[in-house]
């Protein structure tokens, strides 16, 4: 059963990756940083987090069994201080598939500290706030709420504060997909040497 599952996921997220988007810019990490540094509601994390991990591309999708992989870099006081992964399976109701940008706001020592220091992982309770293009929404794992917007390309949000001493921002690139929590997501950190 288990090596069924790794293979479903195995060619899923292959074929996953020929609908995602292929970054020909020559940095996806500033790309998707100056996407978030548009947002009213993200520019003043960055100016006061103690650092940040940000996702360029997040692959999402499934038909009952579904998952989520990316890569990114984790900042430590605007410098690189390693890299991470993301990973997330999930059973249950879901269909479709997506990408999106994320990135995790720390607002101090303790919360960067908590992230880097291992294998994380967001329980049930983590939200994101989903910053789309003429469009806004608040997710989490208790329902989403949308309404339209004809501000900026990024959405308005209403303030958004620290969780647990994190701040979660997505954005979407593209798909579609029905189920929206990043509770259960997983991470790795590998420091740079």
């Amino acid at each position: 059963m288990m090596k069924l599952i790794k293979l479903s996921l195995s060619l899923f997220f292959a074929i996953l990756l020929l609908f995602v988007p292929n970054n020909a810019m020559a940095d996806k990490y500033s790309d998707a940083i100056n996407v978030f540094n548009k947002s009213d509601a993200v520019k003043p994390f960055f100016n006061k987090a103690y650092g940040y991990a940000v996702f360029p591309t997040v692959g999402k999708g499934g038909i009952g069994l579904g998952g989520a992989y990316g890569s990114g870099r984790v900042y430590k006081q605007a410098k690189i201080s390693g890299t991470a992964t993301l990973m997330k399976i999930s059973i249950g109701f879901q269909l479709g598939g997506q990408a999106f940008s994320q990135i995790i706001f720390f607002q101090d020592k303790r919360a960067y500290n908590e992230f880097t220091g291992g294998n994380f992982e967001f329980d049930g309770s983590a939200s994101a706030v989903v910053i789309t293009a003429a469009a806004q929404a608040q997710a989490s794992t208790q329902g989403t709420t949308a309404g339209a917007s004809i501000g900026p390309a990024t959405g308005t949000q209403a303030e958004t504060k620290y969780t647990k001493g994190m701040a979660i921002f997505v954005h979407t690139l593209g798909g579609l997909m029905y189920e929206v929590s990043i509770g259960g997501q997983k991470f790795s950190f590998t420091p740079i040497n």
